[in-house]
């Protein structure tokens, strides 16, 4: 007798989704307008209670996570920096635009200042392009290594911006993870939409840079650079997460702003800590320290 074969059938259980848009709420009755009958999934006013916080930070990391499975996204490369690092042109055009302030205000200190401010940003403008090539080579990395790497920044303009654009220019994926704050921002433009996430909790959004990073690259940048840069230091240090090489764009601007090296002689970290830290002046200086780690990782799974 032949083997009779079994369809798989469906659960015979209803959906969520299925049962939240069968249920109604429109009887006229006192119970049915009352917010204790609605769906406990589907009650806004339910899901904000203070309360409720614990599940909010579980949808919050599953979400991404689920989003991310679903586009076989399994190595990241995390790029940190300034949302105010623009490209030359529109670095430029903003220190023209401080310059003509100042012609028509000439005894203005704080228009003045403005104008060394974006003079500054308009040296610094390079970093934008560097930003973007590096962007382009971790997206072409299968011709260089067996796993496929996305991008992954926070989302916004300047230096975020560029690193998704890099992405986008070669045809790749890339990640944004945004954060809700005071000021209006909104995603920047080179984003895959469908990896374009926004979050409310920082704790999270940071725990989604690192879950699948292989590498961290920090542009220059302000308190969300460092407090994202140094958030990962720590857990490496204290092997929280697995060592991944951490790399520093332009040496003069971070070794300026930080001592690493008074930190060690004042004994507050070691140099096995110092050593954590790695400069680059280019994306191709960059790509290759990230190319060389990814070898020696590699070599030391197979020994």
């Amino acid at each position: 007798m032949a083997k009779k074969t079994l369809i798989p059938c469906e659960s015979p259980f209803p959906s969520a989704k299925q049962d939240a848009a069968s249920v109604s709420y429109d009887y006229d009755t006192p119970q049915s307008h009352s917010p204790s009958y609605r769906l406990a999934y589907d009650d806004f006013n339910f899901i904000m209670r203070d309360e409720l916080r614990p599940v909010r930070l579980q949808l919050e990391l599953l979400k991404p996570e689920l989003a991310q499975l679903e586009e076989n996204i399994k190595a990241t490369v995390v790029i940190f920096g300034s949302a105010r690092l623009f490209d030359h042109q529109t670095a430029l055009k903003n220190l023209h635009y401080a310059a003509e302030l100042l012609a028509l205000n000439p005894s203005n200190s704080e228009i003045e200042n403005n104008v060394d401010i974006a003079g500054q940003m308009l040296k610094k403008s390079h970093y934008y392009d560097e930003a973007r090539k590096l962007g382009t080579l971790i997206t072409l990395s299968e011709d260089d290594i067996n796993q496929p790497l996305t991008v992954v920044t926070g989302g916004g303009p300047g230096i975020m911006e560029a690193a998704n654009r890099g992405a986008a220019d070669v045809g790749g994926k890339s990640i944004g993870l945004n954060i809700v704050l005071p000021g209006e921002q909104k995603p920047n433009p080179y984003i895959t939409p469908e990896l374009c996430f926004q979050f409310h909790y920082f704790a999270i959004r940071k725990m989604h840079f690192l879950m699948r990073a292989i590498a961290l690259v920090a542009f220059p940048g302000g308190f969300g650079t460092l407090d994202e840069l140094f958030e990962a230091l720590t857990l490496i240090q204290t092997k929280k997460v697995r060592t991944i090489p951490v790399i520093l764009f332009g040496e003069e601007y971070w070794s300026n702003l930080i001592n690493f090296d008074m930190l060690v002689k004042e004994g507050v970290i070691t140099a096995g800590d110092r050593n954590l830290i790695q400069y680059a002046e280019t994306a191709e200086q960059a790509w290759q320290l990230i190319l060389q780690s990814y070898t020696i990782n590699s070599d030391n799974q197979t020994d």
